[in-house]
């Protein structure tokens, strides 16, 4: 019995997980992501850290390859693996489950809301100095740093209003899941 719990509860947030990173699929602005709330969730209940990096991080990356492949394949001229800067982007998801492993050790509102935010900030910070160092859109200097944090301003509502939802919407589909089935309350070996 507490092996099924250990697979059902693993399997309901895998499942979360992956529904979240395939809705980058569907139309949405410009940084309305589920990044932040996907590695929150994930530093917030897989019982094993481990996992709090691995699944999100892959179900990202098999998003990355269908968006970048498929929805925006016209764009590349070869079958994209890894996208210039990918690797800041993922950099920037694994701290944010870090983050969320220190502060999402009580899952209530104002820590999510927190944590919500400082994924933001994570990401904006990470995300656009990889813009910067790797696309080539900007000078190697301090200003063209500067100039590249400047120009991603217009988007970091986007990013704090999609980590603010979709924290809100996985934290909550797993609290309904949890009442509709109990046997996910409690996490094994914590």
């Amino acid at each position: 019995m507490n092996k099924n719990k250990i697979n059902l509860r693993f399997s309901v947030i895998t499942l979360i997980i992956l529904s979240a990173a395939m809705s980058r699929l569907l139309p949405h602005p410009p940084n309305f992501a589920p990044i932040g709330g996907m590695a929150l969730f994930g530093a917030a209940y897989f019982s094993k850290k481990y996992w709090a990096f691995i699944i999100p991080i892959v179900s990202m990356w098999v998003s990355d390859l269908i968006l970048n492949n498929v929805i925006y394949g016209q764009y590349f001229d070869h079958f994209v693996w890894f996208y210039s800067g990918s690797l800041f982007t993922y950099g920037a998801f694994a701290l944010i489950v870090v983050l969320g492993m220190f502060t999402l050790k009580k899952v209530r509102v104002p820590n999510l809301a927190v944590s919500a935010l400082g994924a933001s900030v994570i990401f904006f910070i990470v995300s656009n100095f990889g813009v910067w160092l790797t696309s080539g859109m900007y000078p190697p200097t301090f200003s063209g740093l500067m100039t590249c944090y400047t120009a991603g301003i217009p988007f970091f509502h986007n990013t704090i209003l999609g980590d603010l939802v979709y924290t809100g919407v996985l934290f909550g589909a797993f609290e309904l899941c949890v009442r509709k089935i109990p046997q996910l309350r409690v996490a094994p070996f914590q």
